[in-house]
């Protein structure tokens, strides 16, 4: 990647604490680069790096999404037990899965209404809580 990281890229990592190392940076001026959120998957993201020939590779991707995680700049959304996507929106906040061609994207907050949560079993306590609202298009 020959561009310099943009400021968002950089004060992302910086917010964090993160060191910036070349590949960081590169991943995270494809997730913040522009200031908008994203939701991506390991595979969607190396791709977008080789697209820009960016020096990564998947493993790199996985580990560093890992740590961008860790260091509470994303959210891992597991939609089944075998694909994940990560979010650089880490507020709470619900999201659609579009089942037809696998896109995760935000539901709007301000429609949920959640009256209730169960009471956690003894000697646990909520510590989030994930709606993920699968959807498909209709075959009319």
């Amino acid at each position: 990647m020959t561009a310099k990281p943009s400021k968002f890229a950089t004060d992302w990592l910086g917010k964090a604490g993160l060191r910036p190392t070349r590949q960081r940076l590169a991943l995270a001026e494809l997730l913040v680069g522009d200031g908008q959120h994203r939701h991506v998957t390991a595979e969607s993201l190396f791709e977008a790096a080789r697209a820009r020939r960016a020096p990564v590779s998947l493993a790199t991707v996985y580990n560093t999404l890992r740590a961008f995680c860790e260091a509470g700049l994303m959210q891992e959304v597991t939609v089944d037990g075998s694909r994940s996507y990560f979010d650089t929106n880490t507020r709470q906040h619900p999201h659609f899965f579009w089942e037809d061609d696998g896109q995760l994207t935000d539901a709007p907050s301000d429609q949920l209404v959640i009256s209730r949560f169960p009471d956690a079993p003894e000697g646990a306590e909520i510590a989030s809580v994930e709606v993920v609202i699968r959807l498909r298009r209709r075959k009319d």
